[in-house]
Order: C-alpha cells, then sequence, then structure tokens
C-alpha cells in the first residue's frame, strides 16, 4: 500500500509545504474532534525541504511582495520560504497530543538542512534517506506509529 502510494505522489515542481503542514495539522485536529478513540495524531511529511511557494499563494492564489523586503519579481525569497516553514514547524510543537516525523530525502551533498530544522521546531524526530523507497519509508513510519501507540 505504502509504495502504492509513494509511486502516485507527485514529486517536482511547486512545494506548497507551509500549506501542507497546516493543512496536516487541521484534518489532525478535525479527526479528533470527531473521533474520540483517536489518542494522538502522528504527521509524517516525506520532503526535501524545498519551500517554493509561501502559504499567502497557496491559500489565496496571490502573494503580496510586500511581506517580504527580499522579495524579486514578485516572488518570495528563499529566506521567507524558509522562516514560513519554521514557523509553521513551530506551531505544531504547541499541539498536544500530535507527533511529527520528518523524513528528509535531500541529497545530503547539497543539501540545505531545512528538513531537520522543522522537525527541530516542531519538536519532532528527524530521518535522513540517502534512498528513498517504499520499504524505509513504512519501517520509519510504523516505528513512530508504535511508539505513538505506547
Amino acid at each position: 500500500l505504502t509504495k502504492n502510494r509513494l509511486e502516485a505522489m507527485p514529486c517536482g515542481g511547486g512545494s506548497p509545504l507551509a500549506h501542507a503542514l497546516m493543512l496536516a495539522a487541521q484534518v489532525g485536529l478535525n479527526t479528533m474532534k470527531v473521533k474520540q478513540d483517536v489518542g494522538r495524531v502522528v504527521i509524517v511529511c516525506i520532503t526535501d525541504g524545498r519551500a517554493n511557494i509561501p502559504l499567502e499563494l497557496s491559500e489565496e492564489s496571490k502573494f503580496t511582495p510586500s511581506t517580504d523586503p527580499d522579495s524579486k519579481d514578485g516572488m518570495p525569497s528563499r529566506k521567507f520560504l524558509k522562516e514560513e516553514v519554521l514557523a509553521c514547524s513551530k506551531k505544531l510543537a504547541s499541539l498536544s497530543d500530535f507527533d511529527f516525523v520528518c523524513i528528509d530525502t535531500e541529497d545530503a551533498f547539497v543539501g540545505t538542512g531545512i528538513a531537520k530544522e522543522m522537525a527541530s521546531s516542531a519538536m519532532g524526530k528527524y530521518f535522513h534517506l540517502d534512498k528513498t523507497d517504499s520499504l524505509s519509508v513504512t519501517q520509519i513510519t510504523k516505528q513512530n506509529l508504535q511508539r505513538a501507540e505506547q
């Protein structure tokens, strides 16, 4: 099941990473409200940490360049996008009964380290994969789900 889902996931192009984190948190909160038997929510984020779509653009289909003094050609700077993703990660840390697992797929040789910073900001767990395959992702996810159930 995991293998099929990973193979079907779109990769490359626009990455609304901040929006994905906030959406995952909202889905978790909604699930906890509706289902009384949900003890913990585990968010598993598989990412290279390269956000390139700001939250505002994801939610409102526009970006206000004045919110980022370093923006160029109407698009946000990398610094702005990184700070936004880390701020969203930090919000996850404030949610009770939430665990965050960040699986970093970024090439370590040219890496930015943002995925590791995300895990730290969210007070979550960090794993780096040299080779992203369904077995590795499944093992990491299962281990962390088992810990959440304890």
